[in-house]
């Protein structure tokens, strides 16, 4: 019988790319895939430090790139190599009531959560469809379903990923390439810590599980989506939040 930390949902010999990947959740996903065995790339736009470690923790290398511009997103996958996992986790937050929000904010989220992964969705697809063989997961999230008040552009960035990824699952399947979100809840990072006490108290009331979930939760639902356990999963979104979203 086979032993050890890669048996169950091993991605040895697999090559991933994990865009966001400089710290929080993409930090998490990255050093997961890298715990499955796969050989992992991690794209970052800023925090070149951070970005470094993780790399260096994770065993692989570390690419600046901004994919919410469609050549840099492309250079970023032609440089990463031939991918057999595609992970889009790059994403933005500009918070602000709709009858206020700037139009700048809400370019800067759309295009770099929705656009960013069309981007480079589209740059590893031909190569995974040639192989017949690959799996793309983009991350979404809990408002990308039900809304928030104050994140009109975060919401809909995420929802878009939703029928993105539905979309891609649906033209790739006949090659052999799925397509799956992740759809996180509230989340222990930067972001939720920088919220109100109030907000956070509120957060927790409505999630069953009563706690905020962490990186490492969301990392090991990308890692079982990427994997062959789940060679019969596509153009699927699966919620890691507590509940919250049942």
């Amino acid at each position: 019988m086979t032993t050890g930390t890669t048996a169950f949902c091993s991605l040895d010999g697999k090559t991933a790319l994990v865009t966001g990947a400089s710290r929080g959740i993409g930090r998490a996903i990255a050093l997961e895939l890298a715990r499955a065995g796969a050989s992992v790339v991690l794209g970052y736009r800023s925090d070149a430090d951070e970005a470094e470690a993780a790399a260096q923790e994770a065993g692989g290398r570390a690419i600046q790139a901004d994919v919410s511009d469609a050549d840099d997103a492309r250079r970023l996958v032609e440089e990463a190599g031939e991918l057999d996992l595609l992970v889009n986790n790059a994403g933005l937050t500009r918070d602000g009531l709709i009858a206020r929000m700037p139009d700048e904010d809400w370019r800067d989220v759309l295009e770099t959560n929705l656009s960013g992964a069309f981007y480079t969705c589209r740059a590893a697809a031909r190569s995974m469809m040639r192989r017949r063989a690959g799996a793309i997961v983009n991350v979404s999230s809990i408002v990308g379903l039900h809304g928030n008040p104050g994140q009109a552009n975060y919401s809909a960035s995420k929802a878009g990923i939703i029928g993105l990824t539905k979309a891609l699952a649906r033209e790739l399947a006949p090659r052999g390439v799925r397509a799956n979100v992740v759809a996180p809840g509230y989340v222990d990072t930067r972001l939720t810590r920088a919220i109100s006490d109030d907000m956070r108290e509120l957060m927790l009331s409505n999630t069953p599980l009563q706690r905020f979930g962490e990186p490492e939760d969301v990392a090991g639902a990308v890692r079982f989506l990427c994997s062959d356990e789940a060679s019969f999963i596509t153009g699927e979104v699966l919620l890691v939040d507590g509940g919250l979203g049942m």
